[in-house]
């Protein structure tokens, strides 16, 4: 069976649950929940859960030696289950790309990044990653304040967008189609609700409107440490 190992970088704690920085441990909540995935376990210096797409086993992992270790927990785990290159992705935030846009690179330098840097010096350079935009605060001095800052409630409604069009896309990727996973992502961020929509042109003009469960994703993460 050919396997998969996602990973998403970001600190471990309530404290940076919800920092720019940690938009990939968000990715593999949000696949985890939305796919039903079996519970999350420590192991390999992470959490880690399994579970099955397109029925390719597929596992989630989430570094918990902070983002400057990373590459210690995605060794373990590419060494254990005797993975290739093209069988490991990872999920990162992306100075260099506007809030909400995506890219798709295999191989390359890690720009700076302090978890690609580390996973670079335990597995060299030629895995895939999916580079998740957060902008850029303009000047240099500020990057590491601005990614260990949280997303503003501005920004959170359109990331529960992207995080959401990323896990309906997750098929694609898992069947090596990075196109059309980049379009569910696309079209879930043009047409956030379509259903929805219909559903309030088509009331009486007497009914009463009810009023959506306005948490996203992200305010549904921070539950889990209450």
């Amino acid at each position: 069976m050919h396997m998969k190992l996602f990973i998403g970088l970001g600190n471990p704690g309530v404290n940076y649950a919800l920092n720019r920085h940690n938009i990939g441990f968000m990715v593999m909540d949000q696949i985890a929940n939305d796919h039903s995935f079996g519970p999350w376990r420590d192991k390999f210096k992470g959490r880690l859960c399994e579970g099955k797409l397109n029925s390719k086993k597929v596992l989630l992992l989430k570094p918990t030696t902070y983002m400057n270790l990373s590459g210690q927990s995605v060794e373990a785990a590419a060494h254990f289950y005797k993975l290739n290159a093209d069988q490991i992705t990872v999920f990162h935030d992306e100075l260099d790309l506007a809030p909400n846009k995506l890219r798709i690179k295999q191989g390359g330098g890690h720009a700076g990044h302090n978890g690609l840097r580390s996973i670079h010096s335990h597995l060299g350079s030629d895995y895939v990653r999916v580079r998740l935009g957060i902008g850029h605060p303009g000047q240099k001095d500020l990057v590491s304040s601005y990614v260990l800052h949280n997303f503003s409630k501005a920004e959170q409604d359109q990331l529960a967008l992207l995080l959401e069009g990323i896990s309906d896309g997750i098929l694609q990727l898992v069947d090596d189609n990075p196109s059309e996973f980049m379009n569910a992502v696309a079209i879930k961020n043009q047409y956030p609700n379509p259903s929805g929509k219909n559903k309030i042109k088509n009331m009486k003009a007497d009914a009463p409107i009810l009023q959506p469960d306005m948490r996203n994703p992200l305010q549904r993460l921070l539950d889990k440490f209450k």
